[in-house]
């Protein structure tokens, strides 16, 4: 879908590299300028899977050599991928204004925690730091424990890499209606408080209340996560009447005067203890039985190693296996087909092959050649 957009990605750690793979899996055409690593002697370099179908080349952005692979490979480039603390790409002389004289339709990406401004852009961070200052971490996890982080989910791949992906395409976009670029400012705060305007939306429908421990998914027994007889875990999430008519029914609890109220929050610590007791009653294998492919809202808490051996997702090609890894399949998927993603790449494998195109033929045909 993505095929003829060429990105050159300043690799670094985390949602930058997810980001980039993403766009690859899609079809964009991808340089991954990565730093030389030697490894042990005689042993070729690892590729990492976040690189599948990317090109790799190696460069010390810190000499003249380097600087000048990548402005050269940015002269025919749709956009630019990078992922430093503010200020340091300026300091390599290859900040936005320098890169966007060479290429005035480039579009500039920088993915970081906390953005380009503010009192915190240049402090250390990482992901359970970035959503506890958006507010994205504060309704996580029961009123008993300290809000729990999904970790990299909400923050580095959801508040970031889908959000500095979103800004490229229409940085993109716009580049190719008027000739000129734009620069991304992707951050991580932003984008994963962004991500809670649904939330916020459900405050007129009393989901949210406000404080944790008093909403529908942190304290209600009908949306809920809960531990079976052999140590496993299932949820449910019977939210509409006729959704909880039916969980009552299958647990054999439609007549019982205790759950007849959904909606009695003075009644919900009761009825969670006694879902508690009944769940911890069966394993999960017999919960799945009993429960799975009905309009109960039910779903067993699975490892990704379990995730991807379960028939859903083996029917549909949600997981993989090559070169080693358990990998996941690009998504989402167009017209219906599943899109295969490209090999992981050797740390520089192709530095030698696009430093002769450049040579020989410039940018475009560097990237046409390779």
């Amino acid at each position: 879908m993505l095929s003829g957009i060429k990105i050159v990605e300043i690799c670094g750690i985390g949602p930058g590299p997810f980001c980039a793979m993403h766009l690859a899996d899609l079809g964009a055409d991808v340089i991954a300028v990565e730093r030389a690593d030697a490894g042990a002697a005689g042993k070729a370099p690892e590729g990492s899977v976040l690189n599948r179908g990317k090109r790799s080349v190696v460069a010390d952005l810190k000499t003249d050599e380097g600087r000048q692979l990548v402005l050269r490979l940015i002269e025919s480039a749709d956009a630019l991928i990078e992922g430093m603390r503010p200020g340091v790409m300026e300091r390599l002389g290859l900040g936005p204004e320098v890169l966007q004289a060479v290429n005035p339709r480039l579009v500039y990406g920088r993915m970081t925690g906390w953005g380009q401004s503010g009192p915190m852009a240049q402090a250390a961070g990482h992901d359970n730091n970035y959503i506890s200052l958006s507010g994205a971490l504060y309704y996580n996890g029961t009123p008993a424990e300290p809000p729990s982080s999904a970790i990299t989910m909400i923050g580095d791949i959801g508040g970031g890499a889908l959000y500095l992906a979103v800004g490229l395409l229409s940085g993109i976009l716009r580049a190719r209606a008027t000739g000129k670029g734009t620069v991304v400012d992707a951050s991580i705060v932003d984008g994963s408080a962004h991500m809670l305007q649904l939330l916020l939306h459900t405050r007129k429908k009393g989901l949210v209340v406000g404080e944790r421990g008093k909403n529908v998914h942190d304290s209600s027994h009908f949306y809920s996560t809960y531990r079976c007889a052999d140590g496993n875990f299932i949820t449910v999430g019977s939210i509409e009447p006729q959704f909880y008519s039916l969980l009552l029914e299958k647990l054999g609890l439609k007549d019982d005067p205790r759950f007849a109220h959904q909606w009695d929050r003075e009644m919900w610590p009761d009825q969670h203890r006694a879902f508690v007791e009944l769940f911890a009653s069966r394993t999960r294998d017999e919960w799945c039985a009993l429960l799975e492919n009905t309009d109960v809202c039910f779903g067993p808490v699975l490892s990704p190693s379990e995730a991807a051996l379960h028939p859903h997702n083996v029917a549909r090609g949600v997981y993989f296996e090559r070169d080693g890894e358990l990998q996941v399949a690009p998504a989402p998927r167009f017209d219906g087909k599943r899109t295969t993603p490209g090999r992981i790449p050797l740390r520089g494998e192709h530095t030698a092959l696009i430093a002769a195109a450049l040579e020989d033929g410039g940018s475009e045909h560097c990237w046409k050649a390779c």
